[in-house]
């Protein structure tokens, strides 16, 4: 089971702990020096079901300085997962997968259903 995340991000630490109280094992990657490549990304994203906007990280400091959002409607799909695989920081965190199956961001529930 990988797990990207950052230490300092406090929706992160939530996963983790979900993680540590419930006894499941995990490999650490810290998102902003290893984030998934390109091809993991397109992976994990298919894997989630979820559209690729909700891979952003739009409360952070380089989604707002560099303007993403509005970028955005101009990208094709293969275009923001390009930008999302260039910077770690741009990734909402954490997204996890077992190879089968991934989320993205902390919401206990939907971790209770996926990873329980």
């Amino acid at each position: 089971m990988k797990f990207y995340g950052y230490k300092k991000c406090g929706t992160s630490r939530k996963g983790e702990k979900f993680f540590t109280e419930n006894n499941i094992a995990y490999e650490f990657i810290d998102i902003t020096l290893n984030p998934p490549t390109r091809a993991e990304l397109a992976e994990i994203i298919k894997q989630t079901g979820k559209p690729i906007k909700k891979f952003f990280n739009t409360s952070g400091v380089v989604y707002r300085s560099e303007k993403i959002k509005d970028q955005l409607p101009a990208l094709s799909d293969d275009q923001q997962i390009d930008l999302l695989a260039s910077n770690g920081k741009l990734l909402k965190r954490p997204i996890i997968t077992d190879g089968t199956k991934a989320t993205v961001a902390f919401n206990e529930e939907e971790f209770k259903a996926s990873w329980l």
